[in-house]
């Protein structure tokens, strides 16, 4: 798991699913910088981590959703307190 999250981008995509990105192009537009082959990739990763959940509505055209498991919704918690842990330490230390 620890692998998994060090990789580049994937603590930011479950973090966007955390704030509400449900389709491809809302993760897409939540984690700025990302191509759509790696955020493919990465949403792969998490959906075959059991930390999100994907689901496909047979429609015209096919609708396809990703959700945050509880699991990975408590990661996500987790790793917000990091991400604000990081700001509030990196702004105090900019002025050392």
């Amino acid at each position: 798991m620890a692998e998994l999250l060090g990789r580049r981008w994937t603590a930011a995509v479950l973090l966007a699913g955390c704030r509400g990105a449900r389709r491809f192009a809302e993760y897409r537009a939540q984690v700025p910088g990302i191509s759509d082959r790696l955020l493919s990739t990465r949403l792969k990763e998490l959906v075959r981590q059991g930390l999100l959940v994907r689901r496909v509505v047979p429609s015209t055209p096919v609708l396809v959703t990703y959700e945050p498991t509880a699991g990975g919704a408590a990661l996500s918690d987790a790793l917000d307190h990091l991400v604000r842990w990081s700001e509030t330490h990196a702004l105090a230390g900019a002025g050392d």
